[in-house]
């Protein structure tokens, strides 16, 4: 397949399809039938109208509909799915017994397979696809270390964006501006139907408080009951916080950050957390080496909050999120998570966003978060923004 993108990309595709045709004879599947933009990106460069087939030996064939112009060996144009089955008999494939595909499907779509690989068991794809994005490649590595790079350089700038009489919305605005224009993306790309944000969030003072229906760590109110999430117009007063947690895709792979900013100083009990906070973000990064469990992680997280006396308010106040950190890449929640029941152990090259945070009524979120890559050492942490409290009002 041409990869117009990046032309460096072969030899890196290469590994993620052997990795894919590892796992698919693991589980016992004979093919993989993938068509989301972010599973279309990940096993080739770039994201199409179409469908990639990876048999669990032999090469990979993509059935494209749109753009023009794709070429190479296995590129095929179709005008409807329904030609797949006899494209792949006439290139002498042999019809899958068991075909993964994946979940993240409506039921007619599913049918519409189903009916097409006649004879074949569909099952779904998404378990063994996460698994397998979880540890990166060396070149996926490089591209998280570059927009980690970039996103701290975003960061450093922000206490000269702030503006006496700023709503929390008024400074996001200038942070995605300075951001977009350093070529950040802009797409905060998200495993699961029911969550969706533009950019991140800028909470500041009770909005960090807010419930959200969404999975996050913090979610805030939001400035539309139609996206309950993020930033909601408040202003930025004194004595309160302000999170910043936008995210850093400037490569198609997402770091993850958040950093504490105040007008005027905060409380010290306000202060006190943070340095827990700290404690548990350097202590949880330390210990992730290869073989350690996300629930491991997590455990200690709850441990170091209860002994610090602050239980109550970790990971949130009136709604507390249930996880201390989350894999990140193409989406920016993807596996391993560290939570109770997350026994499967680390692996190098796995790269983990740690978020230990609370939340304080009346001052706002409290808390920290990096994005590290597992070693055999422990965590290498590659967003490199100073991790102390900055005054906006310096």
């Amino acid at each position: 397949m041409s990869y117009l993108i990046d032309p460096g990309l072969a030899g890196d595709i290469y590994l993620r399809h052997k990795k894919l045709q590892q796992a698919l004879i693991a589980v016992g599947a004979d093919a993989l039938l993938l068509s989301s933009n972010v599973s279309l990106y990940y096993v080739s460069g770039q994201v199409y109208r179409g469908w990639f087939y990876l048999p669990a030996e032999g090469k990979p064939l993509c059935f494209v509909k749109r753009p023009v112009g794709l070429k190479g060996s296995g590129v095929y144009y179709i005008s409807n799915p329904k030609e797949i089955p006899g494209l792949l008999k006439d290139l002498g494939e042999p019809n899958p017994g068991r075909l993964l595909i994946e979940g993240e499907i409506s039921y007619a779509e599913w049918m519409r397979w189903a009916s097409l690989f006649e004879g074949s068991r569909l099952e779904t794809a998404t378990s063994l696809l996460r698994s397998v994005r979880a540890v990166k490649t060396p070149w996926e590595q490089d591209q998280l270390k570059e927009s980690a790079r970039l996103h701290t350089l975003g960061y450093e700038r922000i206490p000269d964006l702030y503006r006496p009489g700023m709503s929390d919305v008024d400074l996001s605005v200038e942070i995605e501006y300075r951001l977009r224009k350093m070529g950040n993306l802009g797409l905060f790309r998200i495993f699961g139907s029911s969550m969706e944000i533009h950019f991140g969030v800028v909470l500041a003072g009770d909005n960090a408080d807010a419930p959200s229906p969404y999975d996050f760590a913090l979610g805030g109110k939001g400035m539309h009951p139609s996206i309950p999430v993020g930033q909601s117009g408040v202003p930025i007063a004194p004595g309160q916080s302000v999170m910043v947690d936008v995210c850093g895709n400037f490569t198609g792979y997402m770091s993850d950050m958040s950093r504490l900013f105040s007008v005027g100083t905060l409380p010290k009990e306000a202060l006190r957390a943070y340095e827990v906070a700290l404690d548990i973000n350097r202590t949880l990064a330390e210990l992730g080496k290869p073989g350690v469990s996300g629930t491991f992680l997590y455990q200690k997280s709850l441990e170091m909050a209860q002994k610090a006396g602050l239980s109550s308010c970790f990971m949130g106040h009136r709604q507390q999120a249930r996880f201390v950190g989350h894999g990140v890449g193409i989406e920016v929640n993807e596996l391993p998570v560290l939570a109770d029941r997350s026994d499967a152990p680390l692996e190098e090259g796995m790269s983990i966003a740690i978020e230990p945070k609370f939340v304080f009524p009346g001052v706002g979120a409290i808390g920290i978060e990096d994005t590290y890559i597992v070693r055999d050492w422990g965590m290498e942490r590659i967003t490199l923004c100073s991790q102390e409290i900055k005054s906006l009002t310096r």
